[in-house]
């Protein structure tokens, strides 16, 4: 663990180190196809209207700011706020003529700070650390908007800030920090530690020189990768970019595929029904809560417990439940999956309900899949196909043992 020096940490969880055997969707792309990643100002074109996407470095926003997109979800969406595996949040049911509305909206509540590097910010971090929004998180979203070159960043490429707790550095992050003391930590790179170690005061610059070699040399981005776990060295030949004297590689953390639900040493974590919030659960987190922390695991960090449907409870049923968009707002959706995850059974094992192959939102770690396919439903555990060709009600239920028992 490092001292609270480097973060404003909260209380500590362990970290859980598992192995794991698990089908992942398929994230790579034809070398001339575009980056198709949403954002606010170039929104996805769903079946339900445009989808965008506002990124929330650390996962960490006001009350006043959590309003903003409360009230837009309302006036311009759907009414529902979607919260992302890398603690951002998506409003969607737009009109497109609303786009420039929503845009000037967040600008207003400073959720836009940079128009040309909106869709590279994204930047996880452990969202136990405390709500006070500093920290290098912070420090390396504005040295990330201060390169102007690193707009060209892919839409998926990611950095990690893991306070050295082990939450998020298994969350195969392009590049990552994870802090080995209070003083030194490893620069990860396309999720594994290749033995790059910088002082915590070096990590921002460390990690920003790392997405600038992966961008501008062709010879490290094999000319078309789009993240670096695609790459055939799997970052090796980057990371020996970064340092001239690599040290003796290190276990990287599993991933964390469900984070913690109930008190959390002077906090309380919230999880959100299926990873969305209502328009009126924001407003009533954001009456009490002047910092709001969103978590990779879609929950929210708040000081209290407050009055609202959210999953207060670890053993609720719902509680490391989550779904994809689903039919009728996907196109690609086979089916409704939303209203069948409703009825999953409770366990340890996170499950995620998918309503196609594409699998779109899956956490990483080990996960029960469930799978909408044009022959029913499939299952899926640690790479293993339980069923097929099942009903919502069949899958829930082998979704549910799966969970209570691996």
């Amino acid at each position: 663990m490092v001292h609270r020096s480097l973060l404003t940490l909260g209380a500590r969880s362990s970290s859980r180190r598992l192995s794991y055997i698990r089908l992942v969707p398929d994230t790579t792309r034809h070398p001339d196809e575009p980056d198709a990643c949403p954002g606010a100002l170039r929104p996805h074109l769903a079946a339900d209207g445009a989808l965008a996407r506002v990124r929330l470095p650390g996962g960490r926003l006001t009350g006043d700011q959590l309003r903003v997109l409360a009230d837009a979800a309302d006036h311009l969406g759907d009414g529902t706020l979607e919260l992302t595996s890398r603690a951002n949040i998506q409003i969607r049911g737009m009109a497109v003529a609303s786009v420039s509305t929503l845009a000037d909206r967040l600008a207003a509540a400073g959720l836009l700070p940079s128009a040309t590097h909106e869709r590279v910010r994204n930047i996880v971090a452990s969202p136990l650390s405390g709500v006070d929004g500093h920290g290098l998180a912070t420090t390396l979203d504005r040295a990330l908007c201060a390169v102007p070159e690193l707009s060209a960043l892919p839409g998926r490429f990611l950095f990690t800030v893991d306070d050295g707790r082990g939450d998020v550095a298994g969350m195969g992050a392009d590049v990552g920090l994870w802090p080995l003391d209070g003083h030194m930590a490893a620069v990860t790179v396309g999720g594994r530690d290749h033995g790059v170690r910088c002082s915590l005061m070096d990590a921002v610059p460390t990690m920003i020189n790392a997405a600038r070699q992966f961008l501008t040399e062709p010879e490290i981005r094999d000319g078309v990768a789009w993240r670096v776990a695609e790459l055939a060295d799997h970052g090796a030949a980057l990371a020996a970019r970064l340092t001239d004297d690599l040290a003796e590689p290190v276990e990287v953390p599993a991933p964390l595929a469900r984070g913690p639900i109930g008190p959390v040493g002077s906090a309380v974590v919230a999880g959100a029904p299926l990873g969305r919030l209502t328009t009126a659960q924001a407003h009533t987190i954001a009456d009490v809560a002047d910092m709001i922390i969103i978590t990779p695991w879609r929950s929210v960090v708040l000081p209290r417990r407050i009055d609202a449907d959210l999953l207060w409870d670890a053993d609720s049923p719902l509680s490391g439940v989550t779904a994809c968009t689903g039919k009728p707002k996907c196109a690609k959706a086979l089916t409704d999956v939303r209203a069948h995850a409703r009825a999953t059974p409770s366990g340890r094992l996170p499950v995620h309900w998918a309503g196609c192959e594409r699998r779109c939102g899956v956490p990483r770690g080990r996960v029960v899949d469930v799978v909408s396919t044009v022959d029913g439903y499939q299952v899926w555990v640690n790479g293993r196909q339980c069923g097929t060709a099942l009903s919502a009600q069949q899958a829930a239920q082998l979704a549910g043992e799966a969970r209570r028992t691996v």
